[in-house]
């Protein structure tokens, strides 16, 4: 079992890398784009756990180790 794991910076939190990135993509001719957040992804391979164990564990892990909750949040996914 893996679990997806997507940190993103919150909404109302200033993104300098996204507008960095967003400012070199306009540059290059690609002036459709006109916003970019980044983030980060994160893929953990799981046993021994049930979907639900499996669900609670990867909750607690992003929240308490992938996450800064003051500035991002997160979401997942759980694959067989």
């Amino acid at each position: 079992m893996k679990a997806h794991v997507w940190v993103m910076l919150k909404s109302t939190v200033l993104d300098p890398q996204g507008q960095t990135i967003q400012r070199a993509l306009s540059s290059l001719g690609y002036s459709t784009v006109q916003d970019v957040r980044q983030g980060k992804f994160f893929v953990l391979a799981l046993g021994g756990l049930s979907r639900e164990e499996a669900q609670t564990q990867v909750a607690r892990i992003a929240k308490d180790v992938l996450t800064n909750p003051v500035i991002e949040e997160f979401r997942f996914e759980i694959l067989e």
